[in-house]
């Protein structure tokens, strides 16, 4: 199993910055892929960007180019560096984890933090 823990959620302004971390409660090493989706009111959970243990990463079209996803092995944690922002990029951030055992993946999720951007 997983546990997920996130950090750095708050109030910034339109085209500041933000960092959200994820600490793991296992080696990152041994976690397939990892990711951060975020949440908007009214709308479906969409993924914003994603790394995988080959360190290939991903991004939705949105933040491509302001949002950078990174990881710190030796704290098992995961960031999103987040700049640029703008308030479309408002909503609670989830950090994911999926986790290959015996043959089946497994989908882990934290609880969330909350980011909001001022116009």
């Amino acid at each position: 199993q997983v546990q997920l823990v996130e950090s750095g959620g708050g109030l910034v302004q339109a085209g500041g910055s933000l960092r959200l971390s994820c600490a793991a409660s296992r080696s990152i090493f041994s976690i397939n892929a990892m990711g951060w989706y975020r949440q908007a009111p009214g709308k479906q959970r969409e993924l914003v960007a994603g790394i995988t243990s080959g360190s290939r990463t991903n991004y939705a079209d949105s933040v491509k180019g302001r949002f950078t996803i990174s990881t710190d092995n030796a704290k098992n944690t995961v960031y999103l560096q987040m700049n640029s922002a703008k308030p479309e990029d408002t909503a609670v951030y989830y950090c994911h984890a999926a986790l290959l055992l015996r043959g089946v993946m497994y989908d882990y999720w934290g609880q969330g933090t909350q980011v909001t951007v001022s116009s």
